[in-house]
């Protein structure tokens, strides 16, 4: 299913240009198919190390995003997304550059599997990038907002941070709780892509890949 939607999402890529790609399972099965079109497209912009070297082993030219002012689509994954196009992302620790790299993007195409569909946001645990010297601070003022955050062990993001992995929430209005927790301090940001959702989904599934948007 993953790589059915993965191939599907090659019709959104547009020719001569420069496109934008994500990072995780279902991001590396897109570059995979990415790398038939390579001599199409211009090149691409990674949103993590992982995807970079993986672009440049397949022959695809790597921007740095402060290189260009126009991206017509990133084409990413999902660890959670609802109906309303509100994303959670982060599983693979990128959300920061994801984030950046999807803002430049005129259109967002997420790329999941069916299981990744939900009501609400919240059950799979939702990433927060810190600043070191803030962990502490932030997952206390994390916990007086009903989660349980916990530092990912061993890992450190591209951004030289610390991820804080907090489970036990629900989140019915993601748009303004992702402004919140933004707003603490030692935040960098976190893994709610509700302010800038997802333009389409496409979702694999038993039956074939299926379109989902928010109209």
């Amino acid at each position: 299913m993953k790589q059915a939607v993965a191939r599907a999402a090659l019709e959104y890529v547009v020719e001569g240009r420069i496109i934008g790609v994500g990072t995780g399972s279902t991001a590396r099965l897109f570059i995979e198919e990415l790398a038939t079109l390579k001599d199409r497209i211009a090149g691409a912009v990674a949103s993590s190390e992982d995807t970079r070297q993986r672009l440049e082993g397949h022959g695809i030219r790597v921007f740095d995003l402060n290189e260009i002012t126009d991206m017509p689509v990133y084409i990413d994954g999902a660890d959670e997304i609802t109906p309303e196009m509100h994303m959670i992302k982060g599983g693979g620790g990128a959300l920061t550059r994801e984030k950046i790299v999807s803002a430049v993007a005129g259109k967002f195409i997420c790329i999941v599997d069916g299981t990744k569909v939900v009501d609400y946001l919240g059950r799979f645990p939702l990433p927060v990038e810190v600043i070191p010297m803030a962990s502490a601070y932030v997952a206390r003022e994390l916990v007086k907002m009903g989660g349980s955050p916990a530092v990912r062990e061993g890992f450190v993001t591209d951004n030289g941070n610390l991820i804080l992995d907090v489970k036990g929430l629900q989140i019915l209005d993601p748009v303004n709780f992702e402004t919140r927790l933004n707003q603490i301090a030692g935040v960098v940001t976190n893994g709610l892509f509700a302010n800038r959702p997802a333009d389409v989904c496409l979702i694999g599934t038993p039956e074939g890949v299926r379109m989902m948007t928010a109209d």
